[in-house]
């Protein structure tokens, strides 16, 4: 059996801190994601389509129940919905309000219900919020039944045991005696194994900001003679949030870094260590093939990094030792004491230090 595990697609999200029309870009890829998933569970040859909450971001627009409707609707395999804290169960929620494709089915109370799946010996248990805070919907919980696969769908949180998120505990996992655990709500996704049971998220399929950065996408769990959850990429908008040392030549720093052909992903660069004067727009306008371009100078003024070798401080006299071990025949020494006198300053001025 193969099973599409997905989360966190948070459809009509505001992506507040976006220019117009980054926003107006990214939303349109959000719309994307059902079919994406859809296509992904046609090429993967799955099973059923496991959904572990927050597919929208509150308040909703028809056209994105209409996108997720029509993916999950042609489908030819069941969909399961489980509603997180974002787009919780209630009569004005697109659950209750909206007319939804036969194959698919929502949990839609705070209560584990039981599914039975007997083409695939396998037992299905979830529950849904109500509203935007869940207790832990695991606690006491146990799967029973003689099939051979119990699977467990929640949107919760496994990383926190006082979120009001529907905290869950290892030893809760431990002690459901579930297969699998197809969790929601972390938006980086994560994985564990508590006694027989895997417990895993996939994260979202999108990242909306550089809070949620690289590359996203779902898990494909199969089910043979184990349990292996694998994560697929989705070819979806992606941030890349970056730290680069500036250098005596940012512009030749940064062009390391940044991709040399056309992209829509956004790429945030912040510029540390020392130097000199930096015309960020001048940098800029040297990518245009990469339209969500944002850098930061957190660079400091150029020192002179042995500036305090006579001073009778422990500062001072630590510079020192590095100064004077530069009296030697060997460059490769003399780039190394350097490098840890420069390290040393960048420590002590506060910065941000990334190790070559």
């Amino acid at each position: 059996m193969k099973i599409l595990h997905s989360a966190d697609w948070h459809l009509d999200s505001p992506l507040v801190g976006r220019n117009e029309e980054h926003s107006q870009y990214l939303r349109r890829q959000l719309l994307t994601i059902p079919e994406r998933i859809a296509a992904m569970c046609r090429s993967e040859g799955c099973d059923a389509l496991l959904l572990a909450g927050d597919l929208f971001d509150g308040s909703y627009t028809q056209e994105s129940f209409q996108a997720v409707s029509k993916a999950l609707g042609e489908l030819d395999i069941p969909v399961y919905i489980a509603p997180g804290n974002h787009d919780f169960c209630t009569a004005n929620s697109p659950y209750l309000a909206e007319v939804w494709p036969e194959n698919v089915h929502i949990f839609k109370n705070p209560v584990i219900e039981e599914i039975v799946l007997p083409e695939f010996d396998c037992r299905l248990y979830g529950a849904g919020f109500t509203a935007m805070d869940c207790p832990g919907l695991l606690k006491d919980f146990r799967a029973e039944g003689e099939q051979k696969w119990h699977i467990g769908l929640l949107h919760g949180d496994a990383t926190q045991s006082s979120s009001p998120y529907c905290p869950i505990t290892s030893q809760q996992v431990r002690d459901s005696t579930l297969s699998y655990l197809a969790l929601g709500h972390i938006h980086k996704g994560g994985s564990f194994k508590a006694g027989d049971t895997i417990c895993a998220w996939p994260g979202c399929p999108m990242g909306r900001g550089y809070d949620e950065p690289g590359v996203k996408g779902v898990l494909l769990v199969t089910l043979e003679e184990s349990v292996t959850a694998q994560f697929l990429p989705l070819n979806t908008s992606r941030f890349y949030d970056e730290t680069l040392e500036a250098g005596d030549n940012p512009l030749e720093a940064i062009s390391s870094l940044l991709p040399p052909v056309q992209t829509q992903d956004a790429y945030r660069v912040t510029f540390t260590g020392y130097a000199a004067p930096m015309d960020l727009n001048a940098i800029a306008a040297e990518y245009p093939h990469i339209p969500y371009l944002e850098l930061r100078d957190r660079t400091l003024p150029e020192v002179d990094l042995w500036s305090n070798i006579e001073e009778d401080t422990l500062e001072g006299m630590f510079f020192k030792a590095l100064h004077d071990g530069l009296d030697t025949d060997s460059e490769k020494l003399q780039r190394q004491l350097k490098l840890a006198a420069k390290i040393s300053r960048q420590i002590l001025d506060g910065q941000e230090v990334v190790l070559p």
